[in-house]
């Protein structure tokens, strides 16, 4: 009996622990980006998603892409933030701060809304250089990429990668280009 009741004392302590393990902050997440990307001299690649979102699923099937990652890996510190799991009724899911942080990058389209995935490239100092959301016309703001399939989107998802990453060369661009259109087929 006493063995039983140590192993419930331990199972539970070990529990309480886990619950007690808290997300770490999105500033927290962007100061080690940051560390990393003036190490390396790198851009970061900040991704805010969901567990609920599909088109987040063909990112990370993108991002998982052994060809594509060697590329994105070479110019890119990347980060991922979780944000909008309230919505699948599990807000403590979510990177604290992230709806800031995304707010802050310009993660707001035309129609008001969020979309996911949305991607913040910004350079080691967190200055934002470009997002996923492509401009609207005028000053008026524009549609988000979420994950680009469409030709326009794809082309726009490499152009802020140029702008984020100029060294990117045109057989890289080709790998990429080539890598979304297998994750946007893959689903």
């Amino acid at each position: 009996m006493r063995k039983a009741i140590q192993a419930f004392l331990i199972l539970l302590l070990v529990s309480t622990a886990t619950f007690a393990q808290k997300n770490p902050k999105a500033e927290d997440i962007l100061r080690a980006a940051k560390a990393r990307a003036t190490e390396q001299n790198k851009a970061i690649f900040l991704i805010f998603g969901a567990s609920w979102c599909e088109a987040c699923h063909q990112l990370d099937t993108f991002l998982a892409l052994p060809d594509v990652s060697a590329i994105l890996n070479k110019y890119f510190v990347i980060s991922e933030l979780t944000f909008g799991e309230g919505s699948a009724g599990h807000p403590e899911w979510d990177t604290p701060g992230a709806d800031e942080l995304m707010l802050r990058y310009g993660g707001v389209s035309s129609s008001g809304t969020v979309g996911l995935p949305f991607i913040a490239l910004v350079d080691a100092k967190a200055k934002l250089i470009a997002n996923s959301i492509q401009p609207g016309k005028g000053k008026a703001p524009g549609a988000e990429t979420g994950f680009p399939t469409e030709p326009g989107e794809i082309q726009w998802f490499l152009s802020i990668l140029q702008k984020a990453a100029p060294n990117l060369t045109e057989e890289e661009l080709r790998k990429i280009q080539s890598g979304l259109q297998k994750a946007a087929s893959s689903d």
